[in-house]
C-alpha cells in the first residue's frame, strides 16, 4: 500500500512547507538492487585495537573506501565503530565523540554499525558496564538519525575475532540496503560457525527452500526474495488460496503445496515433498500466521484456541517432525516470524500477542536442539505495508506509521530481506535471536 504522505512531503512544493511546519518528514529507504553498490560512498572505520585494523582490511577487500578520521565535508556512507576491547565505561569517550563529529556528514540513507561484545559474557562488573553502555548509546543514536540513516549493532561472543564469518555476515547485510528496516537492532554471532557466501547476488544458490503462508502478503515476498537469492521454492498455503498459491509458485519456477499446516503430519508431508520433487530441504520458513483479534474480556474459546493452533502449536509440531525426520542437516535454518506484539504487546490481541511471544520463545530454546551447523531464528515485523494493514482505520494507521525511528511502515520485502540473511551460510553463527524489523519501534501490527 501506497504511503501518500511520505510521497507528498518528499517532493515540491510541499518539502518545504512540511520542513517549515516542522511536520514529520520521513525519506525514501535505501533497499537493495540486485548490481548495485554495497554502500553509497565511504565507511569511516572507528577504532584503535587490532579489531579494528582487522575490519578495516576486509571492508578494503570488499572494495569499499576506509577512512580512519573524519575530516570536514567528507561524505561517509557508513560509520563503522570497533569496541571489541572496551573495558571501561570512561573509554567509550574518544570514539563516541569521534563518531558525533562525522553524524551531520552521513550521507542519505547511511548507516552506522558498532561491532562491540556481549555484556551477558563479561565477568568483570565494569567490563559489563561497559558493553552495556554501549547498546545504549547505539539504541538512541538510531532515534536520532534521520534520512533514513539506520544504527544497529553487532555483538561478537567472547573468544571469537571480530572478523569470524557470521560478524561479517552480519556486517555486510548491515551496511546494505537488504536493512532498509532494521534500526536500533543488535545481532549476536555465537561461535564460528558459517561459510562466507560465494556470491554476493545468489547466497541461497542450490538450495530448496519451503515457505508456508507463501500466497499472498509477507510470505509472497519472502518466496520472492529467496529465489532471487539463488533458492528452489516450495510455496505453501492452504486450499482455499490454491489460484494465488499457484501464481506465487509458477512465477518463481518452483512448486506449490495446498497444505493446511495444523494438520499433524503437515512437517511430514513437507519434508516429503521436498525430498520427492528436489531430494533435500534446506531452509523452513515458518511465515503462516492469523489474526482474530477482540479486547480479552469479549475473546472466545474458538478466537483463542485458532490463533495459537496456526501461529505456534504447528509450528513446534513441524519442527518436532523436521528434526526426527533428519529433515535438515548441517546448514539447515528455520526462520519464523514472530511480531513486535509479541514483544510489546498490542490492545486486542491478547491470543496474536501471546502466539508470537510463543514464537520468541520456542526459537530460543530449539537452538540447543538443532543439528550441528544448523540454526534457528525469529524475524519480528513492526508496521508492514499489508493488505492487513490496509484494512487498519486512516487516523490509527498513519500514527502507527510515524511512531518509529524511520517515521513510515516498512514494506513485506523488508521483511524477506532479513529471513533471507538469517537462511544464508554466512548466518551460521547466529541461532536463537529474535530479529525485529520495525524501523525501531514496538508498535504491534
Amino acid at each position: 500500500m501506497a504511503d501518500t504522505y511520505l510521497n507528498l512531503v518528499n517532493a515540491a512544493p510541499l518539502a518545504g512547507l512540511a520542513k517549515r511546519l516542522g511536520l514529520p518528514r520521513p525519506a525514501e529507504l535505501r533497499r537493495y538492487r540486485p548490481g548495485g553498490p554495497l554502500l553509497d560512498g565511504p565507511v569511516l572505520l572507528v577504532g584503535t585495537g587490532n579489531g579494528a585494523q582487522d575490519l578495516a582490511d576486509v571492508l578494503l577487500g570488499w572494495g569499499l573506501d576506509v577512512i580512519r578520521q573524519h575530516r570536514p565535508h567528507q561524505r561517509p556512507g557508513a560509520i563503522v565503530v570497533v569496541l571489541d576491547d572496551v573495558s571501561d565505561p570512561s573509554a567509550l569517550s574518544a570514539p563516541v565523540l569521534a563518531v558525533a563529529g562525522a553524524l551531520r556528514d552521513l550521507r542519505p540513507g547511511g548507516r552506522v554499525v558498532t561491532v562491540s561484545r556481549p555484556a551477558a559474557d563479561a565477568t568483570e562488573p565494569a567490563t559489563a558496564a561497559a558493553r552495556r553502555a554501549v547498546e545504549g548509546l547505539l539504541r538512541s543514536l538510531a532515534h536520532e538519525l534521520r534520512g533514513g540513516a539506520t544504527g544497529n549493532g553487532i555483538l561478537v561472543g567472547d573468544g571469537l575475532p571480530v572478523t569470524v564469518t557470521s560478524a561479517l555476515g552480519a556486517l555486510r547485510f548491515l551496511l546494505s540496503g537488504r536493512s532498509a528496516f532494521v534500526d536500533g537492532q543488535f545481532l549476536t554471532v555465537v561461535d564460528g560457525q558459517g561459510v562466507p557466501d560465494p556470491d554476493a547476488e545468489r547466497p541461497l544458490a542450490g538450495k530448496v527452500a519451503v515457505v508456508t503462508g507463501a500466497a499472498r502478503g509477507i510470505g509472497a515476498a519472502i518466496a520472492r526474495t529467496l529465489h532471487r537469492d539463488g533458492a528452489r521454492v516450495i510455496a505453501v498455503d492452504v486450499p482455499a488460496a490454491g489460484e494465488a498459491l499457484a501464481a506465487v509458485a509458477n512465477n518463481l519456477g518452483g512448486t506449490a503445496l495446498q497444505l493446511d499446516i495444523t494438520a499433524p503430519d503437515a512437517g511430514a508431508r513437507i519434508l516429503a515433498h521436498a525430498r520427492d520433487r528436489h531430494g533435500r530441504l534446506d531452509v523452513v520458513v515458518h511465515n503462516a500466521g492469523i489474526t482474530r483479534d477482540k479486547l480479552l474480556a469479549n475473546m472466545d474459546a474458538a478466537r483463542w484456541d485458532a490463533v495459537i493452533a496456526v501461529n505456534i502449536a504447528a509450528q513446534l509440531r513441524m519442527n518436532e517432525q523436521f528434526l526426527a525426520l533428519d529433515g535438515l542437516g548441517a546448514g539447515g535454518r528455520i526462520i519464523s516470524l514472530a511480531s513486535t506484539s509479541g514483544i510489546a504487546g498490542n490492545r486486542g490481541q491478547t491470543n496474536y500477542a501471546a502466539s508470537k511471544a510463543g514464537v520468541i520463545g520456542m526459537v530460543a530454546a530449539t537452538a540447543a536442539r538443532m543439528p550441528a551447523g544448523a540454526t534457528i531464528n525469529a524475524v519480528a515485523p513492526g508496521f508492514i505495508e499489508t493488505e492487513m494493514t490496509a484494512r487498519i482505520p486512516f487516523a490509527t494507521r498513519e500514527v502507527a506509521r510515524r511512531l518509529n525511528s524511520l517515521q513510515q511502515g516498512g514494506r513485506p520485502t523488508d521483511v524477506a530481506e532479513a529471513v533471507a540473511f538469517l537462511a544464508s551460510d554466512a548466518a551460521g553463527g547466529i541461532t536463537g535471536q529474535t530479529l525485529r524489523v520495525c524501523g525501531q519501534n514496538l508498535v504491534g501490527a
